[in-house]
Parts: C-alpha cells; structure tokens; sequence
C-alpha cells in the first residue's frame, strides 16, 4: 500500500460519532491516538464521558457511551505510564474510512481535540511537518 503524505496538522471526520472536521494533531512521539474527553467515568452501562472541542459549540460537552472499551497502558513522553480508556472507533480522513483505536485523555491544555500517534500512521502515511490540512484542502477543493 502507498503511504500518503500527511501534515502535522489536519481536519478529520469521525463518522461512529457523528463528528465532522475536527482538528487533529499529528504526534509522531505518541504511540497510541487520543481524542480529548472529561468526565470519564465507568458506568454499568458502560465507559461515560464528554467530548471537548472548543471550536465547535455543538460539539463541545458532547456525551458519549461507550459499551466495548479496554483499559491500557500509556507511556507519556516523560516516561510515566498511565493507565487509560480504549475505545475503538473510525476516522474518515484523505476521502478513505480506518479503522482507529482512540484513548480517551483529559489533558486541559489540548488545543486539538485529537493526536494521532505512530501506531495509527504507520504503514499508511509519511509525516511532513512543512505541511498541514492535506486532507481538508484536497476535500473542499472538490465541492
């Protein structure tokens, strides 16, 4: 498969949660992707939390439930593992649907509601950090 070239920053959309052109990071020093949520909280119904985004009002705050959810692992760059939420879902990016494993993160200072880590881009894209919004230019150039 051909690797796209991707920038270090872009707009993706999240189709199993109804969540269109959301700012994403590409973080090269991360190994897992994570989307930016608070109020995480397991349930008998299952993994609780809202969405942060504060560019988009009407997603910002969103609840989401998520009923098939694994704990992990994650190592921070500073070396201290932490132990987080795993929820799998799918992102539409470059007009193409993935497959995309997302922790679930409360880090207050995230400008960008979600980080997409190597484990994500590898064997599907190069990073060019000269670049940014690859993927939204070439969509809003078609309509």
């Amino acid at each position: 498969m051909k690797k796209k070239i991707i920038g270090r920053l872009d707009r993706a959309n999240f189709p199993e949660l109804n969540l269109k052109d959301i700012s994403i990071k590409i973080d090269t020093g991360a190994y897992t992707s994570s989307i930016h949520c608070e109020n995480i909280e397991e349930k008998e119904d299952g993994l609780h939390c809202t969405f942060l985004d504060k560019e988009h009002p009407e997603y910002d705050h969103k609840p989401f439930v998520f009923n098939t959810y694994n704990k992990i692992r994650v190592k921070s760059s500073n070396g201290i593992a932490q132990s987080r939420y795993e929820i799998k879902s799918k992102i539409e990016i470059f007009g193409k649907v993935y497959k995309i494993s997302l922790s679930l993160s409360n880090r207050k200072e995230m400008k960008h509601p979600v980080l997409l880590g190597r484990k994500f881009l590898n064997k599907k894209f190069i990073v060019d950090s000269e670049l940014k919004n690859l993927s939204h230019n070439i969509h809003h150039h078609e309509h």
